[in-house]
């Protein structure tokens, strides 16, 4: 729906562009247009966006509505109208647009300073668009949404009721153990029940996004997938010397963790149940009663960081622009996405009670202000950044938010608080590796079996993991890569949590200096979007674009040594 601050200017204003026959004549214009000066290649581009804009709205729409009810069969019903109706018929159009685009002699007038990168992006798109994969991405998407609507139906009886796996996770807190291992065990079965299902699921999309591959004229998938993801400023090889610096400077940190937690547990073994417990046996933190609350603070929080963050995030919360409570039927995970015609964000999480629900609100709401922040951009392509920087945006404001926790705890529960965070960036780093280097594998080894498969997570769990003992669990452990939703939905999407992760301990080391300056620079590299090259949106917001051994060692002894001053 057109937004008043974002008025139509190409658009007929009463179309709602959710049948074909309302979108194709406007692909038939845009192609049929001359383009005979640079002032018209200009104005053309402005209505491809719009339509573009429009377009993606209403998929938005359909996605959101979908994952918040999987189990609704009028929103399945138009999430898979969108997939299999409008979305296949875009693309050849879109392709044809593309190379009308890079065809014509007065787009090399336009600025170039301005349209660099987006020059690169569209020849990389024209390169790599094959219409014989139009109907392998349709069944593509066919089989996540099938994923998903699996993973939201499942629900297991414990504590006298029926609750979904993410509520199952509060137990995981109690000081009781025997009750953590019951709700580990419940919810380890309940997955375990759909591993085969899952194991048919990903072997279907594997089989699909390597004949994709192919098609194109990659190698294999991960070669085509570096390309569709507009990986221009580093290659598999970084990847790998991320993996080792991840092996060498954060592993030992998270085992030498896990050594202190299992002696101050006084057990003999740290099992996966053992994880989430407080050490000294107190409850698990009580940050809110509900969602209403866990807005409230939050917001207290982003105000207090800058004003106008906070005053856009109430901004969301006024118009509904959230769904945070965990229930049956939704769709598990997290996510923002932005709703591109009328160019507001929207927040999608399983709220449960927990500290971890905070930090996620805080994470998505980082991408909300990305959002905003590059909203008046009039091409949708530069609305959005890079995924390795638009993750600075969200892990940025989780560790800008640390200073300011004391808005949900006091006392002993603000610096339990405190160390969960700092912990948690420990042990994210080398699950990270462990997922990125298993896509690693995947892709460049087509022939693998599903037993091969779970063999090579085993041997990255043994590289990266921490001290955790499975004995006796080693199904379970097999079939861990199953839990992260990206390796079905959104393949090779990881890594980036990495690189940003690096981004964002720079950003918290900075604030230390000069708060001030450090807030003011990433909001500014936040309204440059994807308007720059990755490096260049790292540098505007005062960090590097680095993620080797020579970087990540000295925030992790930051990051230790603040640890020890809790």
């Amino acid at each position: 729906m057109s937004n008043p601050e974002f008025p139509r200017q190409y658009l007929k204003p009463d179309d709602t562009l959710t049948d074909w026959n309302e979108i194709n004549p406007y692909f038939d214009e845009l192609e049929a247009r001359r383009l005979d000066s640079v002032q018209d290649v200009n104005q053309w581009l402005l209505d491809y966006s719009e339509l573009q804009s429009a377009i993606d709205e209403v998929g938005s729409d359909c996605y959101v509505k979908m994952t918040c009810q999987t189990d609704d069969a009028e929103r399945e019903k138009a999430y898979l109208h969108f997939v299999e109706q409008i979305m296949p018929r875009c693309e050849p159009r879109r392709h044809a647009l593309n190379v009308k685009y890079v065809s014509c002699p007065h787009a090399a007038e336009l600025p170039q300073a301005r349209f660099r990168v987006f020059n690169r992006s569209v020849r990389n798109q024209v390169e790599l668009f094959r219409e014989e994969n139009i109907p392998l991405e349709v069944e593509e998407a066919k089989l996540t949404q099938e994923f998903q609507k699996i993973s939201g139906l499942m629900t297991v009886q414990f504590d006298e009721c029926e609750q979904t796996l993410q509520q199952l996770n509060r137990y995981l807190e109690w000081s009781d153990r025997e009750i953590r291992r019951q709700a580990w065990e419940k919810g380890s079965a309940r997955r375990l029940g759909e591993a085969d299902a899952f194991d048919d699921i990903f072997g279907k999309l594997f089989a699909l996004r390597h004949r994709i591959a192919l098609n194109t004229g990659a190698k294999d998938y991960r070669e085509y997938a570096f390309k569709v993801k507009e990986r221009f400023d580093y290659t598999p090889e970084d990847c790998w010397a991320f993996h080792d610096a991840v092996e060498q400077a954060a592993v030992p940190v998270l085992r030498a963790m896990h050594a202190r937690r299992r002696e101050a547990l006084g057990v003999d073994s740290l099992r996966p149940w053992d994880l989430a417990v407080d050490e000294k046996g107190r409850g698990p933190l009580k940050p809110f009663e509900d969602t209403t609350e866990l807005i409230g603070k939050c917001s207290r929080i982003f105000h207090r960081i800058h004003t106008e963050l906070g005053e856009q995030f109430d901004e969301m919360c006024s118009r509904g622009y959230l769904d945070l409570e965990s229930r049956k039927g939704k769709a598990p995970g997290g996510y923002q996405t932005t709703y591109e015609e009328s160019r507001h964000p929207f927040i999608f999480m399983n709220a449960v009670g927990l500290h971890r629900d905070v930090q996620t609100l805080i994470h998505e709401g980082g991408h909300a202000f990305h959002a905003y922040a590059a909203r008046h951009d009039p091409l949708i392509a530069y609305r959005s950044a890079p995924l390795e920087f638009a993750e600075v945006a969200s892990m940025g404001m989780e560790l800008l938010a640390h200073d300011h926790l004391e808005v949900i705890y006091e006392g002993e529960d603000l610096e339990r608080a405190r160390r969960r965070q700092l912990e948690g960036v420990i042990s994210v780093l080398p699950w990270i590796a462990t997922v990125d280097a298993f896509q690693h594998w995947l892709y460049t080894n087509p022939e693998h079996t599903p037993e091969a498969r779970r063999d090579y997570w085993v041997s990255l769990r043994e590289r990266f993991g921490g001290s955790e003992d499975y004995s006796g669990y080693e199904r379970e452990l097999a079939c861990l890569w199953q839990r992260q939703i990206h390796i079905f939905q959104m393949p090779f999407y990881y890594i980036e949590y990495g690189i940003a992760q690096l981004g964002a301990l720079q950003l918290w080391c900075n604030r230390q200096k000069d708060r001030h300056a450090t807030i003011l620079a990433y909001r500014n590299a936040l309204k440059l979007g994807g308007s720059r090259p990755l490096p260049e949106l790292f540098a505007a917001a005062g960090i590097k674009f680095d993620f080797t051994y020579d970087t990540l060692k000295p925030l992790m002894d930051t990051v230790e040594a603040e640890l020890q001053s809790l």
